[in-house]
């Protein structure tokens, strides 16, 4: 955000694989970027019937897309619709999750772990110093926060003793399961998924992005604002995974739409 590189990193990391059902390739660069703050999820094989791929584009360093690469996909098999069969319901909780897990105490020192700047890991040492001792949340030894626990132990910590409001860091997040002949799509901010038939490209998400209508009117009635095209004078997307620093009313700003076909 802001922050260039005299001339761009253009190595790549690319990966390719298949199983019985269907071939994949990936390629990652950095580009113009100081750090990587983009990640990836490919999993062919997330169960014997389903396969999921997910891209996560980072803004304000890495540690939210890497943690959505670490753990959305896990989320989304834990969920009981996943077992139940339903696709759509399963993504949106495990999209929603990503948030509910970063608040937690184990989910700050994994933010700390995958960052990249020390004014994301000074501010999570700072909530760390005031909250119980590490490894234990609630009183279960290193596990992650329900959502309860979660805005419970938030609220508990948070004071004079502590300046961190949440990661200070965001990522989109676009992800598309294929079960069968079902393909859904679940997306927050605006990165794309494209489906090609026969040579004509469908789009299968839409950007969000603060100059359209429905989402300037969302940001709007949730006490935000927009000046150039950014949300609150920030972000030029207005949904994510992940809080920004600015104030507690542009958390209630980001959603993802999810769409099966």
């Amino acid at each position: 955000m802001g922050v260039y590189l005299s001339s761009p990193k253009t190595d790549k990391v690319s990966k390719d694989g298949e199983n019985d059902k269907l071939r994949y390739g990936l390629s990652s660069m950095q580009g113009w970027r100081t750090t990587m703050e983009d990640a990836h999820a490919a999993y062919p094989d997330l169960d014997s019937l389903t396969s999921f791929f997910g891209v996560y584009d980072g803004h304000g360093g890495q540690a939210v897309a890497k943690f959505c690469s670490k753990y959305l996909h896990e989320q989304v098999l834990k969920q009981e619709s996943y077992l139940s069969g339903d696709l759509n319901t399963s993504l949106q909780k495990a999209f929603l999750r990503m948030d509910e897990m970063m608040r937690g105490q184990r989910g700050w020192r994994e933010l700390a772990r995958l960052g990249d700047n020390m004014e994301t890991v000074t501010g999570m040492i700072e909530g760390l110093m005031c909250s119980p001792r590490s490894g234990q949340v609630n009183g279960h030894f290193d596990d992650w926060p329900d959502e309860e626990e979660s805005k419970s132990y938030y609220a508990k910590i948070r004071g004079p003793q502590s300046s961190f409001d949440g990661p200070n860091c965001g990522s989109t997040a676009c992800v598309a399961i294929i079960r069968n002949n079902q393909l859904v799509v679940a997306n927050a901010g605006d990165s794309r998924c494209v489906i090609s038939r026969k040579g004509q490209a469908y789009e299968m998400s839409k950007d969000h992005k603060p100059g359209l209508e429905v989402e300037r009117e969302r940001i709007r009635n949730a006490g935000g604002f927009i000046v150039v095209g950014r949300v609150n004078g920030t972000l030029n997307l207005s949904r994510a995974i992940g809080t920004p620093p600015d104030n507690s009313k542009t958390r209630r700003l980001h959603n993802f739409t999810c769409l099966g076909q």
